[in-house]
């Protein structure tokens, strides 16, 4: 069933159009490019498209009409229908009245399948399916008299086609929205004056200027000023996220009440609301397997109909036992009977859902097949860093030697770090600066890696690291060192030694914390039966199982490189069987290849992340991940809810209509009504929140009032009128770091 058009569309070679201009960036995907053609819309538009496109002012009327075009014809199509039922019973005009009548219900509503067909014929791509087999059971009723019935198709038909259109359109309009986050407009900061352009002409590097309350035209980083910035649109986050100079922004996110100056870092068409929608829309694209099952089921299925329908009807009036009228008729009423659009339209209805309402809680979903997947899933496997913990670590133990102070020691030990740019380093940095320590000069820095650093304080060396530093070279601790190192290394800690001249100044020990909302996501995992957790890292047995004990996980496998990640899934896989990968998209590639699904945190972060995994969590927040695997089931198991009544509806339609109990009026209502009754059932995945006590505000689809609401001087674009202006074309990656401090 095809829905109705308001345009014509062709696609093209990636980033190309016919006359060989480039095509605007939203437009660009890995298949194809798609792009609405001004050029042919003259010759294929009906008259309500040429109202609404063909001035450059449209009115509310014809702007309402073109919204609703395939309602207005069935309302128009189920006027004359009555009109004419109503001469055809009270006689008032002559009896061809009522037939003219009947002949522009079959008009009007058959218009979409027969352009369908014809559309279909020029192409050379005709098929047997569900429009031709209304159009001929429209035929067949007439033939035999039966206009009033045969028209009542058509409208029926017609006005099943406009509901459907309308109740899918729902869930496309949430991934639609997504490209009118980002302003049409940037003002651009030139030589110390503001100047607008269009977002278009943003390069990497642009100082941008960032008024309160305004959309973030690019992704780029924080160059002046601070304020707080909703990035739900992008991320999921609820709670507006403080910016200050160096933090990453994105596009379309909101601006709180603070003026910024960023500098753009990824140009149209790179940025991460960019590649949001194109791997969105190609997700809708992407078919699951049930999918692809039931087309084939249809594929076989109507020419069987057609098949079997003809016998029915040839053979009864071949062999007498009926009339060849009531044959005919009785085959009609078969052909409309057996028409899948309920089966055909069941399942993808429900994961176009499920893929727009997992999108506006902030997860990225590659398509229909992974969010089947994402529902089979019986086990789970975690990275440490950066998806169990923070990925920040913090010094949580400071222990001087004796007649070293705290500040001597964090001192001079972050004056070393200052220049180092490792995560465990700038730990100590913080820590010294939060305990607002003076830190004394220091020289060049020199690394040694996997072992430490060195750098000189007061003309004498200082050397920080971890044991290896010393032991490779035959040197014993003292025995507070050793007993420190014992202490720490039991409570899973990663530990610094430091040494100035030849004094022992102490050991620091570091921490990468927990999620604060780790637990609870485990258990809302395990109340949906995942067993086990397992957490895979490549830290040391000793700090991996110190977190895993924290945390509550079931297993924990430390020590592991990559490779060796994409055995243990395989070994989990083989115990358990389906099983999800959740880590950072990066290191954990390879992991994340091998699991049935892999999702990757913090998407809006890393492209690679984005490309990597079969899914991904926009923002860091761990607890939407048992979410997403209830909408999984739940989508699945809408999918067999569709099938089911679809099939039921059908063979009981089948069995009665074959038997001459059913007439083709009773028959069209129990085919078009069991369609939107799957239709509707599938739209029930709009309405699957987050669990209770969860903020639902965090979305990467916006309200039709987003928060903070844009502000009078930046009105909505109108993305239909610039699509007709673009088509004629105008001219990090995250990383886990470890072993050097590492006992």
């Amino acid at each position: 069933m095809e829905p109705s058009r308001r345009v014509r569309v062709r696609s093209y070679p990636q980033g190309t159009l016919p006359n060989g201009t480039l095509a605007p960036w939203h437009y660009t995907s890995k298949r194809a490019t798609r792009c609405v053609e001004e050029i042919a819309m003259s010759r294929d538009q009906s008259w309500l498209e040429r109202t609404l496109y063909g001035t450059g002012t449209p009115s509310p009327l014809a702007r309402l009409l073109a919204k609703h075009e395939g309602l207005a014809w069935a309302s128009v199509a189920g006027l004359l229908l009555f009109t004419s039922w109503i001469v055809e019973r009270t006689a008032i005009f002559a009896p061809w009245v009522a037939l003219v009548g009947y002949g522009l219900v079959g008009v009007i509503g058959g218009r979409q399948p027969v352009l369908h067909l014809v559309r279909a014929l020029r192409r050379g791509a005709f098929h047997l399916d569900i429009d031709f087999l209304m159009v001929v059971a429209a035929i067949g009723a007439a033939s035999v008299g039966a206009w009033a019935e045969g028209a009542f198709l058509l409208f029926l038909f017609a006005l099943a086609n406009a509901l459907e259109e309308y109740a899918l359109d729902r869930a496309r309009s949430a991934i639609r929205n997504l490209a009118d986050l980002a302003p049409a407009q940037a003002r651009l900061l030139r030589d110390g004056v503001e100047v607008e352009i269009p977002v278009e002409q943003v390069r990497i590097g642009d100082v941008l200027v960032v008024r309160p309350a305004e959309r973030l035209p690019a992704d780029g980083t924080v160059r002046t000023g601070r304020s707080a910035i909703n990035q739900a649109p992008i991320t999921g986050e609820s709670v507006p996220v403080e910016k200050e100079p160096g933090d990453e922004v994105f596009a379309g996110t909101v601006n709180g009440d603070g003026a910024l100056e960023i500098t753009a870092t990824r140009a149209v068409g790179d940025r991460t609301l960019d590649r949001v929608i194109r791997l969105v829309e190609e997700a809708q694209a992407a078919k699951a397997p049930v999918q692809r099952i039931t087309e084939r089921f249809e594929r076989i299925f109507v020419p069987g109909v057609v098949v079997a329908d003809i016998l029915l009807i040839v053979v009864p009036g071949l062999m007498g036992w009926m009339p060849w009228g009531e044959s005919l008729y009785r085959g009609m009423t078969v052909l409309v009977a057996a028409s899948p659009c309920a089966i055909a339209l069941g399942a993808p209805a429900a994961m176009l859902a499920g893929i727009a309402q997992a999108a506006k809680h902030g997860i990225l979903l590659k398509g229909g097949a992974s969010l089947e997947a994402l529902a089979t899933v019986r086990a789970v496997a975690f990275d440490k860093t950066g998806t169990l913990t923070i990925g920040r670590p913090e010094v949580t133990d400071v222990t001087p030697m004796p007649g070293v102070t705290v500040p001597e020691l964090l001192g001079i030990a972050a004056a070393v770090e200052a220049r180092s740019q490792h995560p465990l380093a700038q730990a100590v940095v913080r820590r010294a600066a939060a305990d607002g320590v003076t830190l004394p000069a220091a020289g060049e820095l020199q690394s040694m890696t996997a072992r430490g650093v060195r750098a000189d304080v007061a003309g004498l060396p200082v050397l920080i690291g971890s044991a290896r530093l010393w032991t490779d070279d035959g040197v014993a601790f003292p025995a507070e060192i050793t007993a420190a190192l014992a202490e720490m290394s039991a409570r899973g800690r990663s530990m610094m030694i430091v040494r100035h001249g030849d004094r022992w100044l102490g050991v620091l020990g570091l921490l990468d914390p927990p999620r604060p909302s780790v637990h609870a996501t485990l258990e809302r995992l395990r109340a949906l039966h995942l067993k086990p957790l397992v957490m895979l890292t490549g830290d040391h047995r000793g700090v991996g199982e110190a977190i895993g004990r924290e945390v509550g996980v079931d297993e924990v496998r430390a020590d592991l490189l990559p490779e060796d990640k994409v055995t243990a899934i395989h070994e989990l896989m083989a115990a358990h069987g389906t099983m999800v990968m959740v880590g950072d998209g990066v290191n954990d590639a390879p992991a994340l290849a091998a699991s049935t699904v892999g999702i990757a945190m913090g998407g809006a972060g890393t492209a690679a992340a984005l490309e990597t995994a079969d899914a991904a969590l926009m923002g860091d927040d761990l607890a939407r991940l048992p979410w997403a695997i209830g909408l999984a089931r739940a989508t699945r198991r809408i999918v067999f809810q569709n099938l089911a009544i679809a099939g039921g509806v059908m063979l009981v339609l089948l069995i009665l209509a074959a038997s001459g109990i059913l007439t083709i009026g009773p028959a069209v209502i129990g085919h078009e009504g069991s369609t939107l009754v799957v239709i509707a059932n599938a739209l029930r995945l709009l309405a699957h929140r987050v669990a209770k006590g969860r903020s639902n505000r965090g979305s990467m689809i916006p309200s039709r009032h987003p928060y903070p609401s844009r502000p009078p001087s930046t009105p909505r674009p109108r993305r239909r009128l610039e699509i007709r202006r673009n088509c004629h074309g105008r001219s990090a990656t995250r990383s886990r770091h470890g072993g050097r401090t590492s006992p």
